[in-house]
């Protein structure tokens, strides 16, 4: 797996690549820990070239939540493989996130 993180003024994009699990922790957690936190930006998850998602990758994604300010966070996951999407939905993520 691959993380990447770009800071475009109150835009920070993250981009996941390959699988999305245990093993991406501290990788995933790093590519954000620096970014601007709090609900004034706007978070990008592009998932377009992930392949798997686990639970463990579905806690990391809300701890992002925590860091993009809660429940005024505002985080867009786009690029979903249906698969992905499949298990974002049964997790009721559409509720905390915008998917498309």
């Amino acid at each position: 797996m691959s993380v990447t993180c770009n800071v475009n003024g109150s835009v920070v994009k993250i981009t996941i690549s390959g699988r999305f699990d245990f093993a991406s922790h501290k990788e995933f957690r790093e590519a954000y820990r620096n970014t601007p936190s709090g609900s004034d930006n706007e978070f990008i998850m592009d998932m377009s070239g992930t392949e798997y998602v686990d639970s463990s990758a579905l806690g990391m994604m809300l701890l992002l939540r925590e860091h993009a300010g809660g429940d005024q966070a505002r985080i867009l996951i786009k690029g979903c493989r249906k698969d992905v999407k499949d298990i974002l939905i049964v997790s009721n993520f559409d509720k905390l996130f915008t998917i498309s």
